[in-house]
């Protein structure tokens, strides 16, 4: 996203990762890179070197002069020839996948036959289909596959959380989440708006679902409606620019998303200064969680007191038991979880492969109550399922 929150996260990654680098260990964990993905640099590339145990030893691009460019960037060692390659080197212990949607379960699944584990962008993949059969694989062999949610790693996030499922503000009764994009923010010709490609605003904004999931703890039990806005230029008629669906969840709680990716200007400015919010009213208070993209930037919570309409403000850029510290990033966060896990050791949050399944299947409900088809199942993964018949 081209805004203003992008530049600070770029910003705060540089500044902070480049002053804490850390000495890395002899044996520490080997990554390899799927894609010189623009991501990269502000996911993996700044946040890996303030970890000890983990280091970027690989990377593979369709286009190898990218990857070149990113190894000599980012003083990357080897530069495979091809996806394959790098999949099947014995020199890399965990891969980072950022690929296209559509190629996120061709490339986990072929990444989990060779017992590597995965750290996989999300969405996790283009539908509740493909991720039954990721996880299933994953489990079946002992690999550990991630989906990348980093804004759930983060402590704010998890103080949300907590304010919510507590019980001193008794139970919620509605919810709501939202991102948006400035117009013309994402390019024609990229990969967000490429249907084969898992292209869509909800599928690139899926955070939206994902927050409400976490913070109510649980998953959409239906959605009542759901209407989307068609990108003008795509010939399928299939991927939405923008996306508003009203959702419901256990015990009546009503919630609703809204996500676009082509935000209208106002009095001809573009909105760069808009970020994501939710907000869960509960039965004594309204509780409001003000950018929940990037909180390490900036965030604050809010509780206002229905009894008495008074509002207490919270922030939390480190958690509770002071164990790391205040610059972390969320993508931060989300490494320390990811080399945890892998290592045998207990991660202070993890999104389950069951909560990756139960998100896109919420997913595919909404783009099947607006009418629009589901992204399509890979030609790959086809063959799989075939093949397991």
């Amino acid at each position: 996203m081209a805004t203003l929150l992008d530049i600070l996260t770029g910003y705060h990654q540089w500044w902070y990762c480049d002053a804490h680098a850390a000495k890395k260990n002899p044996n520490a964990l080997r990554m390899g890179i799927l894609s010189a993905a623009n991501i990269c640099p502000v996911s993996i590339f700044s946040t890996i070197l303030t970890h000890p145990d983990i280091t970027v030893t690989a990377v593979a691009a369709r286009d190898k002069s990218k990857a070149e460019a990113y190894a000599k960037q980012y003083s990357i060692p080897v530069v495979h020839d091809s996806y394959e390659s790098l999949v099947a080197d014995p020199n890399v212990d965990v891969i980072y996948n950022p690929l296209p949607n559509g190629a996120h379960a061709e490339w986990t699944l072929k990444c989990i036959e060779t017992g590597k584990h995965v750290l996989l962008e999300k969405p996790s993949c283009n539908n509740a289909e493909e991720a039954e059969l990721v996880f299933a694989r994953a489990q079946e062999k002992g690999v550990i596959v991630l989906e990348a949610f980093h804004t759930s790693f983060h402590p704010a996030a998890l103080a949300f959380t907590k304010l919510v499922q507590s019980g001193k503000y008794g139970k919620p009764i509605r919810a709501y989440a939202d991102m948006s994009v400035p117009g013309g923010a994402v390019p024609k010709d990229n990969i967000r708006w490429k249907f084969p490609l898992g292209g869509g605003c909800l599928m690139d904004s899926t955070y939206v679902i994902n927050i409400l999931r976490n913070t109510l703890g649980t998953s959409p039990t239906s959605v009542s409606s759901a209407q989307a806005t068609l990108w003008q230029h795509d010939p399928h008629r299939a991927v939405d620019s923008r996306m508003q669906a009203s959702l419901e969840f256990p015990g009546g709680v009503k919630a609703e998303i809204k996500a676009d990716h082509d935000r209208a200007s106002f009095l001809g400015f573009k909105r760069k200064w808009e970020v994501p919010c939710s907000e869960v009213e509960m039965e004594k208070a309204v509780i409001y969680y003000y950018n929940y993209m990037m909180p390490h930037v900036y965030h604050y919570i809010s509780i206002k007191d229905k009894a008495t309409g008074k509002t207490e403000y919270q922030k939390h850029y480190t958690d509770p038991e002071g164990k790391y510290p205040f610059w972390f990033s969320t993508y931060r966060y989300q490494l320390e979880a990811f080399v945890d896990k892998v290592r045998g050791r207990t991660p202070h949050y993890w999104c389950t492969p069951q909560s990756s399944i139960e998100q896109m299947k919420a997913i595919d409900a909404v783009y099947s109550k607006a009418g629009l088809p589901l992204r399509p199942t890979s030609e790959y993964v086809k063959k799989v399922l075939v093949g397991e018949k």
